[in-house]
């Protein structure tokens, strides 16, 4: 690639500009994903600034997750997420028919390899939001079904799924394979037929625990999906707590306009 040069009229520190040409390259096409950028020392001389400032633009486009280090090796364009774009019908009965949960209904959809891992299942007291979310009382247990789903074998999102244990206890919903259609075909076999979705969608930085869980580098933002299903009875029956890659992911919802 061609790095640009300095502009000592520019009222821009000298590693914004180094961190520009770079950033430019990338969106360009000149650096591609995977391509490892120019050294610290290539950095320093060509652009005659002081190691630091080389440091310094690196860390910059670190901190927006366009790059990533690999010790040893150097520091190279990050590679894009595959990206999966989540319909507003993934929650659909035709895809529990099939014997698809929803997170394999939209692989398949995404042209992507579904795989999942890091299953935890356990009964306890909820929290005080997801008690409220599934109006439960005080003193009433729900079961927890966390797990990391990975597209390609990239983890893209952890989920964590609250289920009265009323309703839970004795189904495979407590067991690690819950099953063809998922938890939800099983919700429906104990006669909680599902009717509707609510979902709560924000963004925020992710804990050191999902940064790690994530595989994900500085600055890269998480989607916050809180989803709580509710069955015909008008009953709420799960609350998922979902932590998603930012940059894997496009909601997409249907609005009818009436």
């Amino acid at each position: 690639m061609q790095l640009g040069e300095l502009d000592r009229q520019d009222g821009r520190p000298p590693y914004r500009q180094i961190a520009d040409h770079l950033r430019s390259a990338i969106d360009g096409g000149d650096l591609r994903p995977g391509d490892r950028l120019p050294s610290e020392a290539e950095l320093t001389r060509h652009y005659s600034v002081a190691r630091m400032t080389a440091r310094q633009a690196i860390q910059e486009l670190r901190t927006e997750g366009r790059v990533v280090a690999e010790h040893g090796r150097g520091v190279f364009v990050r590679m894009p997420a595959p990206v999966r774009r989540l319909a507003s019908d993934r929650f659909a009965r035709k895809h529990r028919d099939a014997g698809q949960a929803a997170f394999l209904a939209e692989a398949d959809k995404a042209g992507v390899r579904p795989s999942v891992d890091q299953i935890e299942i356990s009964r306890t007291t909820p929290p005080t939001d997801v008690r409220e979310r599934l109006r439960l009382s005080d003193d009433e247990r729900v079961a927890v079904r966390s797990r990391r789903y990975l597209a390609d074998d990239r983890p893209i999102e952890v989920a964590t799924s609250f289920l009265p244990l009323t309703i839970a206890e004795g189904t495979a919903i407590l067991e690690a394979n819950t099953g063809p259609g998922g938890i939800y075909a099983r919700l429906e076999e104990t006669g909680h037929v599902l009717d509707h979705f609510v979902e709560e969608v924000t963004a925020r930085m992710p804990t050191a625990d999902e940064r790690r869980r994530l595989d994900l580098p500085d600055g890269v933002p998480v989607l916050v999906v809180v989803r709580t299903a509710y069955d015909t009875a008008g009953t709420p029956v799960e609350v998922c707590d979902t932590v998603k890659a930012a940059p894997a992911y496009v909601l997409e919802y249907d609005v009818p306009a009436r």
